[in-house]
């Protein structure tokens, strides 16, 4: 098994934890309410090895990145990494519905699985599952809490019509 080593990100939406193994970024865990998630157990703090990840998410929280070009090498089933690979396919200032991304990975009928494969994302952010919004156009649930989400798609200028901030 890979090394794993971590960090921390400072945002507007908190204290982020960052991890990665040689393959690439394996996850970012927004904190418990205000508190950052605990690093993993037995992994190793490694702050410069996340220099290219730390300055591409300082770039996108001040509006002057729109597409994350990193390592990614998150853990999922083949069909959790098919949703992702949709979820990265999303322009920045646009959304998608569940329906939507369902038919684009050719599973038109399994849009719950695809709910449940984007609340699943291990690289929030960075693989934008903040840009799946439900079909009649409300925001739905979010790993990070809808007012990170709201916070993100304002961010973008993807926040539905009608949904306040």
């Amino acid at each position: 098994m890979p090394a794993t080593r971590y960090t921390y990100a400072d945002s507007p939406i908190g204290r982020l934890l960052l991890t990665a193994t040689g393959a690439g970024l394996t996850a970012i865990e927004f904190p418990r309410g205000d508190v950052p998630r605990p690093a993993p157990a037995g992994a190793d703090e490694d702050r410069p090895s996340f220099d290219d990840v730390l300055r591409q998410l300082e770039a996108y929280f001040t509006g002057r990145l729109r597409h994350f070009d990193l390592q990614l090498a998150p853990a999922g089933t083949e069909f959790q990494r098919q949703t992702w690979a949709a979820l990265c396919e999303i322009p920045y200032g646009e959304t998608r519905s569940y329906a939507e991304i369902a038919r684009r990975i050719g599973r038109p009928r399994a849009i719950r699985a695809v709910g449940a494969a984007n609340g699943s994302n291990p690289l929030p952010v960075v693989v934008p599952c903040h840009r799946v919004i439900g079909g009649d156009g409300d925001l739905t649930g979010f790993g990070g809490g809808l007012e990170r989400k709201r916070f993100l798609l304002r961010l973008e200028g993807a926040l539905p019509t009608g949904l306040f901030a």
